[in-house]
């Protein structure tokens, strides 16, 4: 098991509970692979470098996660077809 940051920038017009719902599911793809979530942090609203899909802000939250590191491709992909999500990155903690 490796530790692992995953930030993703979710649509900014989404309400409360969906944006917790994009979170939640995210984070059962996780617990589903075998791994957990050891921390949430939601950054809020915050301003783009540039357009994505025609959005100029996006809300950001990071994910502190524990998982195998055979279960990053599929969690990375099923993330990828999430609709609410328009950017994310998975990094190996130090």
């Amino acid at each position: 098991m490796r530790n692992y940051e995953l930030v993703c920038i979710i649509q900014p017009e989404l309400d409360e509970a969906a944006f917790k719902g994009a979170v939640e599911r995210v984070q059962g793809w996780v617990t589903e692979s075998g791994g957990t979530v050891d921390k949430v942090d939601v950054w809020g609203r915050r301003r783009l470098a540039y357009h994505i899909r025609k959005q100029r802000e996006g809300q950001y939250v990071l994910l502190n996660l524990t998982l195998e590191p055979k279960a990053t491709a599929d969690l990375e992909r099923n993330i990828r077809y999430l609709e609410p999500v328009m950017r994310h990155m998975l990094v190996a903690a130090g």
